[in-house]
Order: structure tokens, then sequence, then C-alpha cells
């Protein structure tokens, strides 16, 4: 890969030379055309030949779902592809909700093509500027051009960022979905349990479903069967009027449960949760739709949520999420980013999570965390090397860019005609 750019050292080299006299500077240290040729392979005069879009399709031997609407047997994503003329790609992910893949095959890419991936704010303004800002089609773009930045300068994508603050990620399991046919008080238990065999120490399960009572004694089963030192988690969906949100999350304090996450309904107001947030002792988290930092800003000031969950893929990309992350910090707010896609938005997510300060400067503090979607093809098949659990925690991607290579079969395997 490397036969194809300069080495870091090569070419800071050559721009300091060409910094004391554009060409005339490289000729002066190189003294013939191969400086000159060097000024074109560089990083930083790359452009952008190609942008492609993926739909992959998943189905699920049965159906599973949230608190809300019908349960389905399909998962699916959208992939975002970037190529350069130096033969570099970069990987992006998103959700193609409302026409996402429209906006980007049909107004982003054009506005792309022929560009330098490395002219991050000139790329910045003209995505958010141009329909609408839509943060979904911003988010798969962003991670693309992030991954292809990492790649040519051979380095991981935190280290575009001033490196990471750690190397290890805590994990916790986003599971026990309710499945068709199954009941949840057979399912939650002992899948709780086999994964904390397997190494998890912190589970989310989905709850809001059912009648409140028998959700709770679900939970109630499922903390008898981890024991106390396992950090519980769990996801309403938007299932819980804010009468409703306060009594159960009450009765998800007595339980010790580590967070509840959107009880209430969602969309981009979050009506409510400020209100509920100061009625529970439990953190109540959220975030997961707000689709830039803007929409992000209100709801931090004002307290809508105790850990805040940006989706790199949803709001916009990689810096939109440290910057919601930032603003987080300055109001005590904890950030958890939501991950819930391929192995390309778990690589960014890892990515971003290495780069979140401590909350405390205490030891003991907690750590961000990454979502692990437990039973996701999309992101155990599309990379050469899948992602591992080892005692609760999982490596950071060390590899340039986002890390990871793509399994482009693994794409062609997926696809939606």
């Amino acid at each position: 890969m490397r036969d194809l750019a300069l080495t870091r050292r090569n070419w800071l080299r050559s721009g300091m030379a060409a910094s004391g006299g554009g060409f005339a500077g490289l000729l002066a240290a190189g003294g013939d055309a191969t400086a000159c040729a060097a000024v074109d392979s560089r990083p930083s005069a790359l452009k952008i030949t190609k942008v492609e879009t993926f739909a992959l399709e998943h189905r699920l031997p049965k159906a599973v779902g949230v608190s809300i609407l019908g349960l389905s047997s399909v998962r699916d994503t959208l992939l975002v592809k970037i190529s350069t003329d130096s033969g570099l790609v970069g990987w992006g992910e998103t959700d193609d909700v409302g026409g996402t893949r429209g906006i980007i095959e049909d107004h982003l890419k054009a506005k792309l093509l022929g560009a330098n991936p490395f002219e991050h704010r000139k790329l910045w303004q003209t995505l958010w500027g141009h329909a609408f800002g839509d943060g979904r089609a911003v988010g798969g773009i962003d991670i693309a051009l992030h991954d292809l930045r990492g790649k040519a300068l051979g380095v991981p994508l935190a280290d575009l960022y001033g490196r990471r603050v750690r190397d290890k990620v805590p994990v916790y399991a986003a599971a026990m979905n309710y499945t068709e046919g199954v009941r949840p008080e057979d399912q939650f238990p002992t899948e709780a349990a086999a994964l904390v065999k397997r190494g998890f120490r912190a589970l989310k399960m989905r709850t809001g479903r059912l009648e409140n009572r028998r959700d709770l004694a679900v939970l109630a089963r499922v903390r008898e069967a981890v024991g106390p030192e396992i950090r519980l988690l769990t996801d309403g969906n938007g299932a819980f009027t804010l009468p409703q949100a306060v009594k159960f999350g009450k009765e998800l304090e007595k339980l010790d449960f580590y967070c509840f996450e959107e009880p209430l309904p969602q969309g981009q107001n979050y009506a409510g949760y400020d209100v509920l947030t100061q009625s529970l002792d439990i953190a109540i988290s959220g975030g997961e739709a707000l689709d830039s930092r803007a929409a992000a800003r209100d709801h931090i000031a004002r307290r809508s949520f105790d850990i805040i969950q940006p989706d790199v893929t949803l709001c916009g990309g990689v810096a939109e999420a440290l910057f919601i992350a930032e603003m987080a910090r300055l109001w005590s707010v904890q950030c958890i980013p939501h991950c819930w896609a391929s192995a390309v938005a778990t690589a960014a997510t890892l990515q971003v999570l290495s780069l979140l300060a401590p909350y405390t400067l205490s030891p003991a503090s907690d750590e961000p965390m990454l979502e692990f979607d437990v039973n996701n093809p999309f992101r155990d098949e599309l990379v050469a090397r899948p992602f591992e659990l080892k005692n609760g925690v999982m490596d950071v991607p060390a590899g340039p860019g986002l890390g990871i290579e793509v399994n482009e079969e693994a794409v062609k395997k997926f696809a939606r005609l």
C-alpha cells in the first residue's frame, strides 16, 4: 500500500522543502523529476473518484424486536464506499431511513467526486449545507472520509485527534430482544447467564412490551440469574408514558439497574425527558436519534439525559459525535454512544470511545462503554478479523483508518438487489 504514497517521514520532508519555495524548493531538495512526482503521490494530493452505497439485508431465523411496533425477521444497514485515484478506499455506514441512500446518491455524491478527502473543513461545510444537512447521510460519508484520511497517513483514526486515551473499551451486550414465540420469562434470564459466561460484565435488555408488572418480574429474574456484580441496563424504546416511566424507574432503582434508556417516545424534541431525569435517581440515557450537535445542544443544556447517546452513523459522523461528547462534559453529562450496526460502525464507535476523556480522574471512575449487539452477522462476517471480547473489554483497532479490513465478498453476499 505504501508504494502508492510517500512514507510519513518523506512526506513531511517534501512538505518542508516545498514550503521554502514551492516546486523550486522540492527541486533543490531532490534535484530531479522524482521529487516533483512525489508531490502528486503525497496523501494530501488524493482525489475522490467514486462514491458507492450498498444496502445490506439479512433474514433472521426468528422475528425479533424492540418494545414497540411489530417484530421483524430482517436486519438491514447501508454502507458507503469512497474510492480514490491512489487505490485507497474508505468505508462508512449509516441507516437508510427517510431516503438517506437517495440523498447520498442523487445529491452528495456529485459534491464529493474530484474532491480531496483531506479538505475536511471544506467538505464538512459542503455536506452539511446541502440537502438541508441530513445527519444520517453526512454521517455515513464522514466515517468513510475519516477512514480514508487515516489510511493515507498510515495511522488509526484516533491519531487524527491527538491519539487515544485508552487502548481497551468496556463492552455491554445489547441482547435479550423480544422474540417471536418465546416468553421473555423463559428467554431473558437464561440468555443473560450465558452472556456472563461469555465474558460480558454488563448487559442490556428490552422492556416495555409487556404489562409493567410482568416486565419487572422478568427483570428481577435476570438480576437473580446474574448476581449483584453484573451491570444491568434496559431500553424502553419509547413504550412508556411519563407517569409509567417514573413508576417503572423507581422499581429499576430497587433492582440496582445502571440506566433506563429512552422510555419515553423519541422524536427530535425528546419531550418530557428533562422532567423524567429530575424525577428519578436512576440515570436516564437517550439521544440516539439526535442528528447533529445543534440537536444535542438544547437537550444537554436542559438535562434531558444523564447519559447522552449520540450514534456516529446518525449524528453526522466522527467529529460531530466528539463535539457532542465534549459539550456534554460541560454539563457533567456522561456520553455512551449508541451503536447498532455493522463492523464499520462498531470500529468507528471504538475509535470515538478511545478518545473520550475519563468522566473523573478517579481510578474507580466509570468508563464509556461500547454497545455490542451480540447477534449481528453484519459485524461478524464483514471483517477479516472479528472483534474479540476479553474479560469484558475490547481492544480498539490499531490499523490505519478504522483499523479493520472490510470483506467485500461478504458485502456482496448481504447486498440487497
